[in-house]
Formats: C-alpha cells, structure tokens, sequence
C-alpha cells in the first residue's frame, strides 16, 4: 500500500512536469519498465532515486523530499501488526491506518475502533458467535489497543460522528458501558480529536450511508482511501468517485449531528444515567 501511494504520487508529479517515463527512465540511468512498475506499485523505488526524480520534476518543497523518501525508506518495512495474525486485507487496511494523517469515522451501532477500551473490544469478540477460540479473543483485544496506542503516538486528526444509540443503549455489562463511556469523555478532550453524536431523531440521516472510515495522507484534506468491515475482514476502495460520495454523507451527517460541546454533555448525561441505575 505504501508503494501504491508514493507510485501514485510520483506519477502525478511527472504528467505536472509534462515529462514521460522515458525521460524519468533516463534520469535515473533505468528503463521505462522499472518506472512503470514504481508508479503502478508493483516494486518500492529506492530514496536516491525517489530524489532524482523529484530533482527532475521540478519539486523545491523540501517536505515533501522529507516525506516521499521516508515513504520509500518504509514502503518495505515489516508492519508490527504482522505479528499477529491477520489477512492481507486487514494488513493493508492497518498499514493506510498507520500512516493517515487524517481520519474520520461513521458508526452506528459501536464505538469507533481506536476510541474502544479493550473491556468493550472483548466483550464484542466474545458476543460474535463466530469466534470460538479464546486466544484469538486475545489476540483481537491486543491488536485493537495497540493499533490506538500507535494513533494517539501519531497526533493524526481525528473527527467521528456516532449514532446516539450506540452509546446509550444497552451493553452486556453495565460496568463495561460505564467504563467506556468515561474513557470516551477523557479521550475526546485531545486536540486533535473531534466527536459528535448524531440524535435518534435524525434517522433519516443515519440511514443514508454504510459505516465507514476515511484516511487521508500527507496533511491532505481530502481523503484517499475509505475503509469498511466485512464481517471478517475490511473492503478498501480508492476509487475518486466512490471516496467523494462518502466524503458528501460524512459532512451531512456533521452537518446536522450535535456539536461537539453538545456531544460531550450528551456522553456525560448517558454515563450519569447509568450510574444511577447501578446506584
């Protein structure tokens, strides 16, 4: 995935220069085969010649040399998360995650994976009949709170909009709400993190688009890559087309959820009914 993006990268960087493969394969003393195989993704280009080409291109932003040659020093490095075992759809989702530095989530029914305490992740495991072998319980769990440790480590922005029952209705153990909901209120005060909750009332709202998460790059705005759960694994599209219409429902639903003040009182209300209950 990480060669994917700084071939893309690089491929639109030359068609600004107005320059050909041949000419980017003379430069770099190759041939247009191995220029076509680093743009495609099919191979990492190596930093030296990730700086020629960007000497080539007319590129002067030194951040950007920063950025792409520590994209291709990493385009090969082995992911930590390949320690356990996950598909290779999971292990590309996990390797965009890890290097956005933007994302924004839809949830519905759960809270948004890297904002869950690893009590909630297990309790959801442990309800999926179809997992039956207790270590791959751990191993979930273990994956989930590493994969938020590495978030909060990054500083990447984070904006989520949550339907309203995924937070006040129900969970198997009151304790496990209570915990959540107080590790949710704690979370959401970093700066770089952005919630809001979305009203019951607003259901046609809700229903207009699929859970999902969008990863943008670089300090971009935009998004680039969209990701969704299967009930195994996760769907990665990064079509334009399809990321735009996802990009559209998610400033809906922005647009008409609460604000994120509002949104906090709402989690604190929730967690004060709950103890209440339990009282």
């Amino acid at each position: 995935m990480r060669s994917r993006r700084l071939g893309a990268t690089l491929r639109r960087l030359r068609e600004a220069a107005r320059l050909d493969q041949q000419q980017a394969a003379d430069y770099i003393a190759g041939s247009t085969a191995k220029i076509s195989r680093v743009e495609s993704g099919q191979v990492a280009a190596r930093p030296g010649d990730v700086r020629l080409l960007l000497e080539l291109y007319g590129v002067e932003d030194p951040e950007i040399f920063r950025h792409l040659e520590q994209l291709a020093r990493n385009a090969n490095k082995r992911g930590w998360w390949l320690d356990y075992r996950v598909s290779p759809e999971l292990s590309d989702y996990i390797a965009l995650e890890q290097d956005a530095t933007f994302i924004r989530t839809w949830q519905t029914v759960l809270i948004p994976g890297l904002l869950q305490t690893a009590e909630y992740t297990r309790t959801l495991v442990e309800g999926n009949p179809s997992v039956t072998d207790p270590d791959v319980v751990e191993q979930v769990v273990k994956m989930r709170q590493q994969r938020r440790r590495k978030f909060e480590e990054s500083g990447a922005r984070y904006s989520a909009v949550i339907w309203a029952p995924a937070l006040t209705d129900p969970m198997p153990s009151r304790e496990v709400h209570k915990n959540q909901l107080s590790d949710l209120l704690e979370a959401i005060t970093r700066p770089n993190v952005t919630f809001q909750v979305l009203p019951t009332r607003e259901w046609a709202a809700a229903r207009s688009a699929p859970t999902f998460v969008m990863l943008s790059f670089d300090g971009e705005w935009s998004p680039s890559a969209v990701g969704q759960e299967t009930h195994h694994n996760v769907a990665i599209t990064e079509d334009e087309t399809e990321i735009a219409a996802y990009a559209h429902s998610f400033d809906q639903l922005r647009s008409v959820a609460l604000t994120p003040a509002d949104s906090r009182r709402f989690i604190a209300n929730a967690l004060n009914a709950i103890t209440e209950e339990t009282e």
